[in-house]
């Protein structure tokens, strides 16, 4: 049985935040190990919902070669994930770039290095000689939406536009 990859620890907590509880809550404290489900050697993911007591779990594949961190956030290496799809990480990049506080310039520059990591997250479902996410780099309902609101948003020279200005903005809150 294959299972979607999470290639890094973030990548994995990012895809748990963003699939609440069947109450809606994603207060959940998360364990996680290594387990083998039907011979295959997954990252089990447990935890109790805090808002229902409900138990959570989650499984996920593991990557070829292990993804070393290289700072904040470390989403994954060079190939597209497997969790979430080309619209829900321009979606995450939304949702960090709109909300950087003015006040606290450490979470400020934090909150931008999100922002700009998705959007390179996005720039890797593009395929070498391309120039725009092809239609199988949407599969979420959440990611459909952002794509069809606007389309144009995935084409590779506005995606490094973005991801360009973002990463020029972390440099200068660092």
């Amino acid at each position: 049985m294959a299972f979607a990859v999470a290639r890094a620890r973030d990548e994995a907590h990012l895809y748990l935040d963003l699939h609440p509880c069947s109450c809606g809550s994603t207060d959940t404290t998360w364990e996680s190990g290594l387990v083998s489900v039907e011979g295959e050697l997954v990252n089990l993911y447990s935890g109790t919902c805090r808002e229902c007591a409900a138990p959570r779990e989650y499984v996920f594949g593991l990557p070829e070669r292990p993804v070393m961190p290289t700072g904040y956030p470390t989403f994954g290496g060079p190939e597209p994930s497997e969790l979430l799809d080309a619209g829900e990480w321009m979606w995450v990049a939304d949702l960090s770039a709109g909300n950087v506080p003015v006040d606290d310039p450490a979470e400020a520059e934090r909150t931008l290095r999100v922002a700009a990591a998705a959007v390179a997250e996005v720039v890797k479902f593009v395929p070498a000689g391309a120039d725009e996410v092809p239609d199988d780099g949407f599969w979420s309902e959440r990611g459909l939406r952002v794509r069809a609101a606007e389309p144009g948003r995935f084409r590779l020279d506005r995606l490094l536009v973005v991801r360009d200005t973002y990463q020029d903005l972390v440099s200068r809150h660092a």
